[in-house]
């Protein structure tokens, strides 16, 4: 069967992409709804809104935030105009390397699949620190316990496991439900400064374009853009959803449009309950409070008390909805002979990709214990998780996925030039291009800030260590890929075709049977 790859392989060996149901995820599982609910929880806003945003304004010293989330919400529309149309004609649950494959070739894709299961992994093990902390502060404040961050956060790890073994149609009513409570939670907030604004008044200056100047703005940038984390998902559960080549490009319109809007109101809502003037030093001083703190003034103590408790649930749906898409990465690589060949198959009982569910779990249990065992204070230290394990791993993923989004635009252009057509998808390639110089942009000045982005002293190792683990992905897995095409040229040809000709004969049949 024909799969709509050349290759320059002299002889090439046949390309055989339909490996049994076994090692075909269960489609018709999620709708748009499901899909966007699942997707949207990564970007936890709960945790944007108390963490990120606080730290983007009193660390980085950008009052124009609101600004910077509607300048990266149109950087980011520009990107999912190439990657939609890309999800059309490539439904694979390893996305951005599938992408890259069928774009950039195969030793690409080895290269980017590596980064992603890198870069994914470290923005869900980033996220443990911050929850396990959380919980540790509500055991102080309401029982009157000392819990050290690491029980609950190991305890998260299992629950999240158990969750990834079952059918993704419950987990996206999982996510589905967290998410919704929490939005509305925030909303009520940003209603409510709005209503007691600050001793400014109702300002739009955080809208000024002046104030995106500073020092930090490449860190800012970082930090932004990390909040939009999973809006790029959407095409992972391709293979999972009901006419995948309609739902996953809108699904991903909708995400970008409802998070660039969700948070540059909320952000611009911090700046008004606080004063625009004011931001920066009372986020500075009040750091991942400063929300509550608000809420506390206007809203009353029981609502504090209850966002505290929904900020641990919106955390446990974002790590929740990490965990699912590196499974799914790791299915589609072992799928693909880029992982053992467990990792590419699924649970009989619910279709998830089980092995690969324990993979993550597994990366996530080591690296939790690890910074545990460098914590030793008696009760665990309670800001260690925050600014080393979330900081840490957050920024590298941030940087690993900015990465990706900039080398599936470029592939994107590449794989309908190779195609033959370009002229009539030149506006898409056009969007895809700018989108991808801006990324680029956004991924170097990160690695320029990147101390400043982990709080490393001037000339720590840290500046250089923690990106070059993306670097060392990037690397190895190419390296890999040319390892492959040398000796093993079936393997490295069929790198990001998946299980599609399975597929397409599937939608065929259905097409007929209308």
């Amino acid at each position: 069967m024909p799969t709509g790859r050349s290759t320059t392989l002299q002889d090439p060996p046949e390309i055989r992409t339909y490996k049994g149901q076994d090692r075909a995820l269960r489609a018709d599982r999620l709708g748009t709804a499901g899909l966007l609910l699942s997707v949207l929880a990564a970007s936890a806003p709960l945790m944007v809104v108390a963490g990120v945003m606080p730290t983007t304004f009193g660390v980085m010293g950008i009052v124009g935030q609101p600004l910077l989330f509607v300048i990266l919400g149109i950087v980011l529309a520009l990107f999912s105009i190439g990657y939609a149309e890309m999800s059309r004609h490539v439904h694979n649950a390893g996305a951005f390397y599938a992408y890259i494959a069928r774009g950039l070739g195969p030793t690409a894709g080895a290269g980017a699949s590596l980064v992603a299961l890198v870069a994914y992994s470290a923005m869900q093990v980033g996220v443990y620190g911050i929850l396990g902390f959380e919980i540790s502060g509500i055991f102080a404040t309401y029982l009157d316990i000392e819990l050290a961050w690491w029980i609950p956060a190991l305890l998260a790890v299992a629950a999240v496991a158990a969750l990834g073994w079952l059918k993704i149609d419950l987990n996206a009513k999982v996510l589905g439900v967290l998410l919704l409570i929490e939005c509305v939670l925030v909303v009520i907030f940003d209603v409510a400064a709005l209503g007691q604004p600050g001793p400014e008044g109702l300002s739009l200056h955080a809208f000024n374009p002046e104030t995106l100047t500073g020092a930090g703005l490449g860190t800012a940038l970082c930090f932004c853009i990390a909040a939009f984390v999973g809006f790029e998902q959407s095409p992972v559960y391709a293979e999972e959803t009901s006419k995948p080549h309609i739902v996953v490009s809108r699904v991903m319109f909708l995400a970008v449009g409802f998070v660039a809007l969700f948070f540059a109101f909320s952000a611009w809502a911090l700046t008004v309950a606080t004063g625009p003037s004011e931001v920066v030093k009372t986020s500075a001083e009040a750091g991942p409070g400063l929300l509550f703190q608000l809420t506390q003034e206007r809203l009353g103590g029981t609502f504090t008390d209850v966002l505290h408790v929904l900020f641990v649930t919106g955390m446990f749906a974002a790590v929740l909805s990490f965990h699912n898409v590196v499974a799914r990465y790791a299915f589609a690589m072992g799928r693909e002979g880029l992982l053992p060949a467990a990792f590419g198959r699924t649970n009989p009982g619910t279709g998830a990709p089980g092995t690969g569910s324990l993979l993550q779990t597994g990366i996530a249990t080591v690296v939790v214990i690890a910074f545990a065992v460098t914590d030793d204070l008696p009760a665990g230290d309670p800001t260690a998780p925050v600014l080393h394990l979330f900081t840490w791993m957050g920024s590298v993923g941030a940087l690993g996925i900015t990465l990706l989004m900039a080398a599936a635009s470029f592939a994107v252009i590449a794989f309908f030039v190779r195609r033959g057509t370009a002229g009539a998808q030149v506006w898409r390639l056009a969007a895809a291009g700018a989108a991808g110089l801006a990324l680029l942009g956004i991924a170097v000045y990160t690695v320029k800030d990147f101390g400043v982005l982990v709080g490393a002293e001037k000339g720590s190792a840290l500046s250089w260590a923690l990106p070059g683990i993306i670097g060392a992905a990037v690397v190895i897995g190419l390296l890999y890929g040319a390892l492959l095409r040398r000796r093993r040229p079936e393997v490295h040809a069929r790198i990001g075709l998946g299980n599609e000709a399975f597929r397409l004969d599937q939608a065929a049949e259905a097409d007929t049977g209308d």
